[in-house]
């Protein structure tokens, strides 16, 4: 049970991001995506603009897919690594975060029910906004 305590929404983001980032180059998910891109080394995996269905009719949806899947994965562990520190100097998360998280979680579980988002992020988000919360009425009942 101490290590349950040790653990902050911090460390529970840089999970989901390392998560994230390691499907995202597992062979069921972007494997030969990923093994593409680094031919170039990732530089220019996209046609960016040119690749607009209204420019050629068709777009590498596979490719853009991989980057926002690799990419947002990456992105989780540097905002973790904030929350993280966060939460352990001054103990309670900013309001503002907290239902900012919670709104674009919520977005992202409209858009794409059946995900990770649904079913691990949501909950987190959920659960962050309680603790910090009971948190900060702890901390203004103690004043």
């Amino acid at each position: 049970m101490k290590i349950l305590k040790k653990i902050t929404n911090g460390i529970l983001l840089i999970l989901i991001g390392l998560l994230h980032t390691s499907l995202a180059v597992s062979p069921e998910g972007g494997e030969k995506q990923f093994l593409n891109a680094a031919k170039s080394y990732f530089f220019n995996i996209s046609g960016g603009s040119d690749e607009l269905p209204l420019e050629t009719g068709q777009t590498g949806l596979d490719m853009l897919a991989f980057f926002w899947f690799f990419y947002f994965g990456l992105l989780l562990i540097p905002l973790g690594l904030l929350v993280h520190s966060i939460e352990k100097n001054k103990g309670i998360l900013p309001y503002s975060f907290t239902v900012s998280y919670l709104i674009f979680v919520l977005a992202g579980s409209y858009m794409i029910p059946n995900s990770g988002m649904t079913i691990i992020m949501l909950p987190h988000a959920i659960y962050m906004l309680i603790i910090s919360h009971i948190k900060r009425r702890k901390a203004n009942s103690a004043q």
